[in-house]
């Protein structure tokens, strides 16, 4: 049996070690260990995202350290790989960082400072440590008990168990071990073990500790210790074999049992050593998420389900810690492991991956048997039994139109045309597909995603356009300018139909075609003909309210030799009066009067504004017919004047430069000019007329000052008359 007061030692000594670590570690290490190495020396508390960075040791000067130091990876811990002499060195200054493959510092710089021949109080794992001060009396050693040390102690060696002290100066000490065993002393008398001890190998070791001075001598005879190796706990607790995985159905209550766990331990019954208690490892729970998916009482071992939800198809293996000691410090414990396996249920009701589909587009002379579109539903269930699904049209085919056509392991339906369509009698139909599991449903009924609406739009079937000639031919003399008017395409029912129309194969570019009126201009000169080439484009209508409805007929022009130019005289052009701000009127622009060529049909005057970009800019000019034009404002606003608007007139190689003079002004609400009037005769001006009122008015001031002061006057003469020279009325 072990020791009560031993087990109490071992368990009392790790909680009184300190837990915080300084802001500088202190690390102190015998001189000349004669120990196993690497040496592990103390552990860095490294934050979580180490594993993303590079643990990085460095000496005093920032550079890699180049000695006897390295660092663990995996553990933190900072460790020693050989032997070190306070004579060489005594302190090594380390630095630790943890980097970025950049160079960028995640954490630290953490300063280590390692001393040599100091005490080793970084210490961890589970000690038990006997201090023991021995007082010298008359230069005499004070007899010492027994040191008590536990069989294969799990302790950061070498491991300190005594201290001993010689009073006065000088002093150093030597140790000597019968039977040879692995202890040692450094200089200031603390005791260390270097290795696990085994009953089996050796049960009791006498120490000796000599005094001596600096020369060697010793200063008495020695100190007698005696250690005795403990008989610990050194059978492991044993669990049960793994078996096969244990089925849980999905969406299983919390507190329903998995399994019971029932590991073994050969040490004496009833004793602590055999004493088993059981702690979960895993599943650990997920951040932020409240509560385990599975709980292991500790003391029974029974494993059952947490507040946490299964998901079907998890497999999961749990793995259970059985420790001996009641998972006291110091006891044995192994990892038993549990396969659980998360088995599926039809709680999940099958849903369209599209609510809505559409509109879709068919004509009315579609045949029946078309796909009209094709529909996917998934279920999240996993068992092959459960994702079975039925498919059913739920409403908008009254008539039967529409049928549905499905593989029964499928989740992909169509939904095909049975019946001819009509325009007249449906224009649209709304078509709501259902879709349902086969095996009956755990849980709640299916939701919004269970059906799926496909919006079908019939289009009428209309003839496409047609032309009033199925060929067109033109001619042109090569020296007709851009713009020259060849010929008007129209269809052969203009009322009822609009169309666009548009050039296909224009390669030259020499054509262009007005899109609503389907008017055929040249659009440049035709350099580059000669007379009788021949030129073909296809000329394309398309129905304005039905687009895909089109028809192409071919037009070929047919080039002639210039006619000789005639000599013209330009037509005198009056003058116009148009509005600012612009109004819809406009001045009519014609040509040269007297002309037989266009009078006998050779060709049309082509008119454009000058080349000077204020008149492109101000004014617009636009073609009536082939001998007049329309000049408008092109701004909103022109300056009111008289302006003079140079228009280019061109007849086949002949060219005129007509001044069309225009009074721009303002106008009244009825479109009336209102021009600027110039002074009358014999009307004074504005000078003389300010000079007239000014006169008149200093005229009649004067006037008034000469009555007020003769008035004045007058009062105060009879005022001054005496009273006796007042007339006296005639008395009666």
């Amino acid at each position: 049996m072990v020791p009560a007061w031993l087990w109490l030692l071992c368990i009392s000594v790790p909680q009184a070690l300190p837990e915080a670590q300084p802001a500088e570690l202190s690390v102190e290490i015998p001189e000349n260990y004669g120990g196993n190495f690497p040496l592990y020396l103390t552990k860095l508390l490294l934050p979580r995202e180490g594993a993303e960075g590079q643990i990085m040791l460095s000496g005093d000067s920032g550079k890699a350290a180049q000695g006897p130091f390295a660092m663990d990876p995996d553990s933190g811990f900072l460790l020693v790989t050989r032997a070190l002499d306070r004579e060489e060195q005594a302190e090594y200054q380390l630095q630790v960082t943890l980097e970025t493959q950049d160079r960028r510092v995640l954490w630290g710089p953490q300063p280590v400072l390692v001393r040599v021949k100091d005490e080793n109080d970084q210490a961890s794992g589970h000690q038990a440590i006997a201090t023991v001060e021995v007082s010298i009396i008359e230069s005499t050693w004070v007899p010492l008990e027994p040191i008590h040390l536990a069989e294969n102690l799990k302790v950061l060696y070498p491991h300190h168990i005594a201290q001993v002290h010689w009073s006065g100066v000088d002093v150093h000490y030597r140790l000597e071990s019968h039977p040879l065993g692995p202890f040692d002393v450094d200089a200031e008398g603390n005791l260390y073990v270097t290795r696990e001890l085994d009953t089996e190998a050796q049960a009791e070791y006498v120490l000796q500790v000599w005094a001596q001075n600096s020369r060697g001598e010793d200063y008495a005879a020695p100190l007698e210790l005696h250690v005795l190796v403990m008989d610990e706990n050194d059978n492991v607790p044993v669990c049960p074999p793994r078996g096969p995985a244990v089925s849980i159905p999905e969406l299983s209550p919390p507190g329903t049992e998995v399994t019971r766990l029932s590991a073994e331990d050969a040490d004496a019954p009833g004793s602590p050593n055999s004493h088993i208690v059981y702690q979960l490892l895993n599943p650990e729970s997920e951040d932020g998420v409240e509560g385990r998916a599975f709980q292991v009482d500790s003391t029974s071992g029974s494993v059952t389900l947490g507040a946490l939800p299964l998901q079907a198809g998890q497999n999961i293996l749990l793995l259970v810690l059985a420790m001996d000691l009641a998972g006291a410090e110091g006891g044995f414990s192994s990892t038993c492991e549990v396969e659980v396996e998360v088995t599926d249920i039809n709680d999940h009701a099958p849903e369209f991956t599209t609510s809505q589909i559409g509109p879709i587009s068919l004509p009315e002379d579609v045949e029946p048997g078309t796909l009209v579109a094709m529909l996917t539903a998934t279920d999240a269930d996993l068992e092959p039994a459960f994702r079975l699904m039925d498919f059913a049209i739920e409403r908008g085919d009254m008539d039967g139109t529409f049928d549905l056509d499905w593989e029964p392991d499928s989740g992909h339906v169509g939904l095909r045309l049975c019946k001819n369509l009509s325009y007249e009698a449906a224009p649209s139909h709304k078509v709501v597909v259902v879709v349902r599991s086969v095996a009956e449903l755990v849980g709640p009924g299916p939701g919004p995603g269970a059906t799926a609406t496909v919006t079908v739009l019939v289009e009428r079937v209309m003839p496409p356009p047609k032309l009033d000639q199925e060929r067109y031919e033109a001619s042109v003399p090569i020296s007709a300018p851009a713009g020259s008017l060849l010929l008007t395409i129209q269809p052969s029912d203009p009322i009822s139909r609009s169309l666009r129309f548009s050039l296909v194969n224009d390669s030259e570019g020499w054509l262009c075609i007005e899109k609503v009126s389907g008017e055929v201009h040249t659009a440049q000169s035709l350099q580059g003909t000669q007379p009788g080439d021949t030129y073909t484009v296809l000329v394309e209508a398309q129905d304005t309210d039905e687009p895909r409805l089109s028809t192409s007929v071919p037009l070929v022009i047919h080039f002639l030799k210039a006619p000789p130019a005639p000599a013209l005289t330009p037509a005198p052009v009056p003058s116009r009066y148009l509005c600012t701000p612009r109004q819809d009127h406009g001045v009519i622009v014609s040509g040269p009067s007297k002309d037989s060529d266009l009078a006998s049909g050779h060709g049309p005057y082509s008119f454009a504004l000058g080349p000077n970009p204020t008149v492109q800019r101000d004014w617009r000019l636009q073609t009536l017919n082939g001998s007049h034009a329309y000049l408008t404002l092109a701004l909103h606003w022109v300056e009111p004047r008289e302006h003079i608007i140079p228009v280019v007139v061109s007849h086949n190689a002949q060219m005129w430069q007509l001044l069309v003079r225009v009074i721009v002004c303002r106008c009244n609400v009825e479109g009336q000019c209102m021009r600027k009037v110039g002074r009358m005769k014999g009307m004074p001006t504005k000078l003389s007329a300010v000079g007239i009122l000014v006169g008149t008015l200093v005229a009649i001031g004067i006037f008034l000052i000469l009555i007020f002061t003769h008035w004045t006057l007058s009062r105060k003469k009879d005022l001054n008359q005496p009273a006796d020279s007042v007339p006296l009325k005639a008395t009666v």
